[in-house]
């Protein structure tokens, strides 16, 4: 039994899309991971900054408190 040229040029062509759908799904998949984890490393970097800020203050005020009421510049 052989196939014939039509059927076996029907069979490349579904086969080729196949892949190129699979391909593409997982091209989609790789650039949302991409995307997600470039915003957490943003919103990381937002804490990070914001958790200094925040031990700066604390350290300001336990020095300003030694002092009691002195300014520091």
């Amino acid at each position: 039994m052989t196939k014939s040229t039509f059927a076996k040029t029907k069979a490349q062509i579904k086969s080729y899309q196949y892949y190129l759908f699979w391909g593409s799904c997982t091209f989609a998949v790789m650039a949302g991971q991409i995307f997600v984890g470039a915003g957490y490393q943003s919103m990381s970097n937002s804490v990070k900054d914001l958790t200094e800020i925040i031990e700066i203050k604390i350290e300001l005020d336990e020095l300003r408190e030694k002092k009691r009421g002195g300014f520091i510049y």
